[in-house]
């Protein structure tokens, strides 16, 4: 391992946060029992808040944003982990309050750490990323809470992001009817080459100001929030779900009681950051298995050096990105 690798880390300078490339040591980086040589990462909404110092994602600067990684071990204080094995870390404070994957070599605690499962390659994995992994939350959540195929057609919203691109095509290979939901009537195309039955255009929807709207969906993932999460708890069908999972349309929720005590409708949070420590291995494996993404590689629209990440950031938080970015780091 060298004595100085290259990270991109976000600091404050007289009230103002920008991120750039920096050179740093082992030592520098925030503790963990696990060193990881890292080959890809990837670029998701909140990588974006937090590099450019959004919404406080980040509290305490300088940072080393980056949520995801894919990696090799490098070294190990942990014998759960030899030199060599390929592993995910996701979620927890990775990126945030942790410096993250935007680095040659990264350091994570042991327990945040995941074995590479097969099925998957390094690249894969953060094609994948914490989008992918949401989407396995989801399903899981909905699962449990009742969802199938035959109840009725699944609505997502922000359809053309990464959380968006991923659950289309999980959810339609499971056997859903899929209604994509999207701001950008031009990628109807790759909607409906992922596994979308029907594309919505957000602009032709009349969201309505009653309590209860007709009811169109069987359950729904959005990943806007604000008044589309609104709109779909008063449009999804008597108990059916609705899986709220981002923030980029808002974080309020106008809405009233009505759905839920009228219609049992089941308004689901998920967070990938604070999942269940115990339940991480099984959803890769899924991702790996009956949840991976039959058009997985045409979901990735760029890759991208850490030199070229704050270009990607100003274009995600614009709206004009469509699905997946992955980071090239090292080769595996």
């Amino acid at each position: 391992m060298p004595k100085t690798f290259r990270v991109l880390r976000a600091v404050r300078t007289d009230g103002r946060i920008a991120a750039a490339i920096e050179w740093a040591r082992l030592e520098d980086l925030s503790p963990g029992e696990v060193v990881i040589r890292a080959c890809y990462s990837d670029v998701n909404y909140k990588d974006a808040l937090a590099a450019t110092g959004r919404h406080g994602i980040i509290r305490q600067f300088p940072r080393i944003p980056g949520i995801d990684v894919a990696g090799v071990v490098e070294s190990s204080s942990d014998p759960r982990f030899r030199s060599g094995e390929p592993v995910v870390v996701t979620g927890y404070e990775f990126g945030t309050g942790h410096d993250g994957g935007y680095a040659e070599y990264v350091r994570a605690p042991a327990e945040w750490v995941v074995r590479l499962p097969a099925g998957l390659s390094l690249y894969e994995a953060m094609a994948l990323g914490t989008a992918g992994f949401t989407v396995a939350l989801c399903v899981k959540r909905l699962e449990e809470n009742g969802q199938r195929p035959e109840l009725g057609p699944i609505a997502v919203t922000g359809a053309t992001g990464g959380v968006g691109s991923v659950a289309i095509d999980v959810l339609s290979g499971l056997g859903y009817s899929v209604t994509a939901i999207t701001g950008k009537a031009a990628d109807g195309d790759y909607l409906r080459m992922l596994g979308a039955a029907e594309v919505l255009v957000r602009q032709s929807i009349v969201y309505g100001n009653q309590p209860l709207e007709r009811a169109i969906w069987a359950g729904a993932i959005d990943s806007v929030g604000g008044e589309s999460l609104a709109w779909l708890t008063r449009t999804v069908k008597p108990w059916g779900n609705v899986c709220a999972v981002g923030l980029a349309a808002g974080t309020e929720l106008n809405a009233t009681v009505l759905p839920f005590i009228l219609r049992g409708v089941a308004l689901l949070g998920v967070t990938a950051s604070n999942c269940v420590p115990q339940w991480r291995e099984g959803l890769w494996r899924r991702l790996a298995t009956d949840l991976k993404p039959r058009h997985l590689a045409a979901m990735v629209k760029r890759e991208v050096t850490l030199d070229e990440l704050p270009a990607v950031f100003d274009a995600m938080l614009a709206g004009t990105l469509t699905g997946r970015t992955v980071v090239r780091i090292a080769e595996p």
